[in-house]
C-alpha cells in the first residue's frame, strides 16, 4: 500500500514509517522543514512538503495515497485552543476526502479523560465532541463517520508515555522538571498508574493496524498496563541521584503545567483485544528498563 502520514519525521512517526517500510510498503511522510524532509528520505520514505494548516496538501496526500495514518499535532501547550482547532480542521479534512473510498484512515489520539476506575478497553468511547474538546473531538468525529458514512477510521489510542532512546515526551519533560526541582515529583501517594509502550513496539503496531484493524474500531498502543506514578518518580530520582517528593495537584499543575494535570491521573488500558486483532506482541523493554539507562539521563 502507499501510505500518507502526517507527523512521518516525528517520534512515533519514524518508527511507524520505519515499520511500514519494513512490511513492503511505500510511505508519503508531511515534512515542514529541510531537516524532515531529508531525515525521511533517508529512511527511505516519500517527501509531501506540508504542515497542519496546509489543508489542500492534505487532502491530495490522502487521494493520491491507500491509506492514511495522521499522527502529527502542533503540541503546542500555551495555546491549546488554537493546537484544538488546527487538530479539528486537519481531521475534518481527512474524513471528508476519504468518505466512501474505503481508505483506512487512522488517526492518534490518547487515554487522558477517562474516569472508569479501571483499565481502559477498546470498546469505550469518551465524551469529547466539537472544537473545543481534548484534540479537538478528532477521536468521535472519525469514529461517528465510520458510523454514519462507513468511514473507515480507526482510533490509535497511545499509551501517555511511549519511551526510548530520544524520547522527547512526557517522561522525558518529567526528568527535566526533576532537575530543575532538585526532587523527583509524583502526586499524592503516586498510585496513579499510567500506561507505556515502547517506540519500536508503537510503531509496529500502527504499520499491523493499516494492514488489519476494523474501521469503526480503537487499537489500544499499549504494552504495559499500568505502572504507579510513584515508581515512575523513584526510577527518574535513581537515575538522576535525587529524592522523589510529594506534590498537591495545585503544586503539579503549577510547576509542570499541563502534564502536571496529566501526572495525577490514572491513565491505565487493556491491549488484550488490540493484540488479538492485530496479531501484536509487544517485545521492546519496558518503561522502567529504559529509566534504568542512561537513555534519559545522559
Amino acid at each position: 500500500m502507499r501510505v500518507f502520514i502526517t507527523g512521518a519525521s516525528g517520534w512515533i512517526g519514524s518508527a511507524a514509517t520505519t515499520a511500514l517500510l519494513a512490511r513492503g510498503h511505500q510511505v508519503v511522510g508531511t515534512a515542514r522543514s529541510d531537516g524532515s524532509a531529508a531525515k525521511l528520505e533517508g529512511l527511505g520514505a516519500q517527501v509531501r512538503r506540508a504542515d497542519l494548516d496546509d489543508l489542500d496538501g492534505l487532502r491530495a496526500g490522502a487521494l493520491e495515497a491507500d491509506a492514511v495514518v495522521h499522527l502529527a499535532n502542533k503540541h503546542d501547550f500555551a495555546d491549546a485552543a488554537g493546537t484544538n482547532r488546527a487538530e479539528r480542521a486537519a481531521v475534518q479534512t481527512f474524513v471528508d476526502a476519504l468518505a466512501g473510498t474505503g481508505k483506512p484512515f487512522l488517526l492518534a489520539s490518547g487515554l487522558a479523560g477517562y474516569r472508569l476506575g479501571r483499565p481502559v478497553e477498546e470498546t469505550d468511547r469518551i465524551d469529547e465532541r466539537g472544537p473545543e474538546a481534548m484534540r479537538g473531538g478528532t477521536e468521535n468525529l472519525a469514529l461517528d463517520a465510520a458510523t454514519e458514512t462507513g468511514l473507515h477510521a480507526v482510533s490509535l489510542r497511545f499509551a501517555p508515555t511511549v519511551h526510548g532512546a530520544g524520547d522527547h515526551g512526557f517522561v522525558a519533560f518529567l526528568v527535566q522538571a526533576a532537575r530543575r526541582a532538585g526532587a523527583a515529583l509524583y502526586v499524592g501517594d503516586g498510585a496513579n498508574t499510567w500506561s507505556a509502550v515502547h517506540v519500536f513496539d508503537a510503531g509496529d503496531a500502527v504499520a499491523r493496524a493499516v494492514e488489519r484493524a476494523e474501521g469503526g474500531t480503537a487499537a489500544h498502543v499499549v504494552a504495559e498496563e499500568g505502572i504507579p506514578t510513584r515508581e515512575i518518580a523513584e526510577a527518574i530520582g535513581r537515575g538522576l541521584g535525587l529524592p522523589t517528593r510529594s506534590v498537591t495537584p495545585e503544586e503539579a499543575a503549577e510547576r509542570l503545567g499541563f502534564i502536571g494535570h496529566v501526572l495525577g491521573m490514572d491513565l491505565r488500558a487493556s491491549s488484550a483485544a488490540t493484540r488479538r486483532a492485530l496479531d501484536w506482541s509487544p517485545t521492546g523493554p519496558t518503561l522502567l528498563e529504559d529509566l534504568a539507562t542512561d537513555a534519559y539521563f545522559a
